[in-house]
């Protein structure tokens, strides 16, 4: 095959990580943590002292910065030194709020190895031994084990921003969680900007109303822009932004990156000639490092490399990893991974938080990621350690994407995100969490709208609106045969509100951000296993003997049933590729901006006297400047043509 060309990319060098003695720490922890750590991070060595003070802290750092350990040994060590002094009671003490299951189950097990460990170090000291108990409470959560909960209540647990919800909507939950004094929300960039943050922001309210006291709250990010806004989210409208300690260590970490182009030049559409050498470069990358992860924009695509690769690399070091497999697939392939069982995972968007993966080598994005963050946490992944270098390798598909992505490293090498903008007064999330907080409990009007107006997405809540969305709540809609699913009762005399009949239960079952799909299951017969879901259109489309790709594994169609589709193993047969709808991501305004930035730095370059020297200056500045070498010959005149092509059609 023709050489590839490839476009180098500046490192970026990280300052030396600051140092933290662990005095304050119990001795226990102190130990455990000298054993198995060189340093602390520079994270953790600014976070510890203001978590350890009880004050709400945001620790925005990239990653592999040690986050998730600064927020949780902290913890940890109060209740240790709580244990040690009289004994640990049977109570709720530190919630920790992830936005993906996964994730969840994820630090429930890293949860162990440092509890373990310091009940080791406690038994050496000749100290009183401390039982920690952790669970992680989901939609998965199985009924023996949350009945297990409610008998003994644990110190940790792990949920997710919908659990929360369905707790804070149960007596038993709302007991549990009254005793918190620590609340730990992870990834909390994955949430602020979307209502499902909105929806978290009022239940973190909620939550302090039945504590009786305020939890100290922790978050966790990557670095954002602003920063600022990301800690008025955490804290809330009723603190002052100076009560929060935030660690911003910004983007800057060791970073290897570059274009990847095939040797023949990119058109408008990439044809299937490419894509046999987009694959085999593909596969060139992976058997030069020892794991890789693939990342892509769609599940499809993500089932169409997974299988071109595995005819390149063998089926059993290949696997595919995306929202619609089960999750138990999922799962799997996450620990082959880990194991080093796998040489290749082809992933969309599941696998950009932090998940762990285990050690990765090189991460290859195909595609532009549309957004600078995205990009950024994808590329994070590689390296995923203290003081790692990410190494990252960007496919673009086609003549626009190559300018997109070579502004997209110039933003990256320029220090750019993407700003991140809070929903604002989103009345049906208002809604919602009026209805389960009633349902919980009475309240006067006034005080429910003062509890809500401190969530900082409600900050400017009028009265009006909350007014109105109480008023739709107590007289229910109308219909031909009356008015009807009131779920409130509104008292106008004393302005107070209870809850009706069923007003419970349909707030559990009706709650949350999260848009329902009507993608049918995919069963396994005969074993009636799980493989995970497709689109309803593809599903209806499709006839018995059909075969398709699901997970990497061909499978042969037995049955459409009503929201199930039955399905055997096909053995390798070759398959169709099931498609979804709707989720290609869109280009954000900072990364717009970029591109229209290159465009014109091209363009004012080539608009010389001279056509040699014009071209040559913009090759000289993509060289010098942006960062590029071998792309730059074909990019101007590919920029410049299509800068053009775009002020011809504005002038007709």
């Amino acid at each position: 095959m023709a050489a590839w060309r490839r476009a180098a990319y500046p490192s970026n060098h990280p300052s030396m990580y600051a140092m933290h003695t662990l005095e304050s720490f119990h001795p226990a922890v102190a130990a455990w943590f000298a054993r198995t750590h060189p340093a602390p991070t520079e994270a953790q060595a600014q976070a510890w002292p203001a978590i350890q003070e009880g004050r709400d802290v945001l620790v925005a750092a990239p990653t592999g910065s040690g986050k998730t350990l600064a927020a949780f040994l902290a913890a940890i060590d109060q209740l240790v030194k709580e244990g040690a002094a009289g004994g640990l009671p049977d109570e709720t003490r530190v919630l920790y709020i992830s936005p993906l299951k996964a994730l969840s189950n994820d630090i429930h097990r890293n949860l162990e190895a440092p509890l373990e460990g310091i009940r080791a170090e406690l038994a050496a000291l000749g100290l009183p031994d401390v039982d920690i108990r952790t669970v992680v409470r989901t939609g998965d959560t199985s009924q023996s084990e949350r009945a297990r909960i409610r008998r003994k209540a644990p110190h940790i647990v792990v949920t997710t921003p919908e659990s929360l919800y369905v707790l804070l909507g149960s007596q038993s939950g709302r007991s549990m969680l009254a005793t918190c004094r620590t609340v730990i929300v992870d990834e909390i960039h994955a949430v602020a900007a979307n209502k499902r943050g909105t929806h978290l922001a009022l239940s973190l309210e909620r939550l302090q109303a039945i504590t009786g006291h305020r939890p100290a709250r922790v978050g966790l990010s990557a670095t954002q822009t602003p920063i600022e806004e990301v800690a008025r989210f955490l804290i809330g409208a009723n603190r002052p932004l100076r009560d929060c300690v935030v660690v911003d260590l910004g983007a800057a970490r060791n970073r290897d990156l570059a274009l990847e182009l095939p040797p023949v030049p990119l058109e408008p559409v990439m044809s299937g000639e490419v894509w046999v050498q987009v694959y085999d470069r593909l596969a060139e990358l992976v058997r030069e490092h020892r794991t890789t992860l693939v990342f892509v924009n769609t599940r499809r695509l993500a089932e169409r490399i997974a299988r071109h690769l595995s005819e390149r690399l063998g089926e059993e070091h290949v696997a595919a990893h995306h929202g619609s497999l089960a999750r138990e697939r999922r799962f799997k392939a996450e620990q082959q991974l880990k194991r080093g069982e796998l040489k290749v995972l082809v992933a969309t968007a599941s696998l950009e938080l932090g998940l762990d993966i285990g050690d990765v080598d090189l991460v290859c994005q195909i595609g532009s990621t549309r957004s600078i963050n995205t990009f950024l946490q994808r590329v994070g992944r590689a390296g995923h350690a203290v003081g790692g270098t990410s190494k990252g390798r960007l496919f673009p598909l086609s003549r626009d994407e190559l300018v997109e992505c070579t502004a997209l490293l110039d933003a990256v090498r320029r220090g750019e995100l993407d700003r991140l903008v809070v929903p604002s007064n989103a009345l049906d999330v208002l809604t919602q969490q009026i209805a389960a907080e009633v349902a919980a409990r009475e309240w006067s009007e006034d005080a429910l709208f003062d509890l809500f107006r401190a969530a900082h997405p409600y900050r400017d809540l009028e009265r009006a609106d909350f007014d109105e969305c109480v008023n739709m709540l107590a007289e229910g809609f109308s219909t031909r045969r009356g008015r009807h699913g009131a779920l409130l009762h509104r008292d106008s005399v004393t302005r107070s509100l209870r809850p009706r009949k069923g007003a419970r239960l349909t707030s559990i079952t009706s709650g949350g951000t999260i848009p329902d799909n009507a993608d049918y299951k995919v069963m396994l017969e005969p074993e009636g296993i799980p493989v995970g879901t497709v689109n309803e259109d593809f599903a209806v489309e499709s006839l018995q003997g059909d075969i398709f790709q699901l997970g990497n594994t061909s499978y042969r169609i037995l049955r459409v049933e009503r929201g199930t589709v039955r399905v055997e193993d096909a053995h390798g047969q070759p398959p169709s590729i099931p498609f979804w709808l709707g989720e290609a991501p869109g280009r954000s305004d900072e990364l717009s901006a970029a591109v229209a930035r290159l465009r014109t730095e091209i363009g004012q370059r080539l608009d010389g006297d001279a056509a040699g020297a014009s071209h040559a200056a913009a090759l000289q500045w993509l060289i010098e400047t942006v960062g590029i070498d071998e792309i730059a010959a074909a990019l101007p005149d590919r920029s410049h043509k299509g800068s053009a092509a775009g002020n011809k059609a504005k002038k007709e």
